[in-house]
């Protein structure tokens, strides 16, 4: 494998929480430090940034079952241009991968398919149907790094602390949907004036603030390892701080769309903007963005759920919800630093620092040893964004036609570039 010498780098290190010019080598595959090495390729990044690459917690390929939405190769290309170096893939498929076996399939799909690290989660409940624990130990022991049943949330409690008290005896950590389902059932929007001179059938965010004091509940009394996927309110936030500071083994996450977008983005009833939940008030959008700052919420995801275009061809109330983030991670994100509400090494402290942490990965740091899973990006190059140059086999993007910011330049695995912007 050939050794890099990446210079004149504006080095990103979110463990140090510094922004600086600098210099970094690469030596089979594990960065090797601040050191020149001799015979090594030598990459000037002409003082664009380079950062550990995103590590993105519940992306949704469509394999097994919905090929036709997204392969792991389509996923895998389109985590490559996004700067995204692992992505960590939902079982929310068909059918759901409850099973060593469906597992296994996965993963090979994954190895042969993507340029990029893919690591499974598995269902938390057999077809994710919250009657019947999975097999965790066995999905374990095949490679599941979470269990989780999405936003299927598990209705019995008797089930759920079940799962959770196993789970705890495992050590597995288990991502949960934080909703009350009956509240949430049918929701295409936030409840509030906007909803209701929309005319279309709300939730109350205080659904969201349910579902996570019962779950708080159950980790209290269980002891288990919890991730909430998405916290998108102020209420519940305040829950989530409790948590935290009562030592309960929490973490959570928020998806971009859910820190760039809020609920009049919806007016024009374009079904893009129909995401689950459903977009929220302008100061529950801000709240969020604030507490990734301060690092009350840890973790910023894609979310990526593809649809395909007859499933979003629907009036805004029967449309599927879900939009695709992979490529469009990146350039929203920089919509919070051109704003000032953070600064670089923050924000790649919640894209891939606390994800890796909470997954146990090396990854997410510029320290020698660390693998050399890299992004060298333009966070200032402007753009137009038109959904059809992406990726990904669904175009469901709610960036559609916006003016956005920041570009990726190249991404490395392991040492090897897998993207490169000039020959793309």
């Amino acid at each position: 494998m050939t050794a890099l010498l990446f210079t004149n780098a504006r080095l990103i290190d979110p463990e140090k929480g510094t922004d600086s010019i600098g210099t970094l080598a690469i030596d089979n595959g594990f960065i090797a430090g601040p050191r020149g090495m001799d015979g090594a390729e030598v990459i000037d990044c002409a003082g664009k940034c380079l950062a550990p690459g995103i590590v993105d917690i519940g992306v949704k390929v469509s394999e097994p079952g919905e090929r036709h939405k997204e392969s792991f190769g389509s996923a895998g290309a389109a985590a490559a241009a996004g700067g995204i170096t692992t992505m960590v893939t939902r079982p929310d498929t068909l059918p759901a991968i409850d099973t060593p076996e469906v597992l296994e399939f996965v993963r090979r799909r994954a190895n042969e398919a993507a340029p990029v690290r893919v690591l499974p989660m598995a269902a938390l409940t057999r077809a994710r149907e919250g009657r019947e624990m999975a097999e965790i130990g066995f999905l374990m022991d095949a490679g599941a790094v979470a269990f989780t049943d999405c936003d299927a949330v598990v209705e019995n409690t008797k089930v759920f602390s079940r799962c959770m008290t196993y789970a705890a005896s495992l050590g597995a950590l288990v991502v949960s949907h934080p909703q009350e389902p009956g509240l949430s059932a049918g929701a295409a929007a936030t409840s509030g004036k906007f909803a209701a001179l929309k005319g279309l059938p709300s939730v109350s965010p205080m659904a969201e603030r349910m579902g996570l004091d019962r779950d708080m509940a159950v980790v209290e009394m269980t002891g288990a390892r919890y991730h909430a996927d998405q916290i998108t309110t102020a209420r519940a936030l305040k829950r989530l701080e409790r948590a935290k500071d009562a030592g309960l083994d929490v973490t959570a996450g928020v998806s971009i769309h859910h820190l760039t977008l809020n609920e009049l983005d919806v007016g024009d009833f374009r079904t893009f903007f129909k995401v689950k939940p459903p977009l929220r008030s302008e100061e529950d959008r801000l709240a969020a963005v604030e507490a990734v700052a301060s690092g009350l919420i840890d973790v910023i995801s894609s979310m990526h759920t593809p649809q395909d275009e007859e499933s979003k061809r629907l009036p805004f109330e029967e449309a599927a919800s879900g939009a695709i983030g992979l490529e469009t991670l990146l350039p929203a994100m920089m919509r919070l630093i051109h704003s000032g509400h953070m600064n670089l090494p923050t924000l790649w402290r919640a894209l891939s620092l606390a994800p890796s942490k909470r997954l146990g990965l090396d990854s997410g740091r510029l320290s020698p040893g660390a693998p050399a899973d890299l992004v060298l990006f333009d966070p200032d190059v402007p753009f137009v964004l038109n959904r059809f140059n992406l990726r990904s086999k669904s175009k469901n993007t709610p960036y559609d036609e916006a003016r956005m910011e920041g570009r990726v330049l190249g991404t490395w695995v392991g040492g090897v570039r897998v993207f490169d912007y000039t020959s793309s």
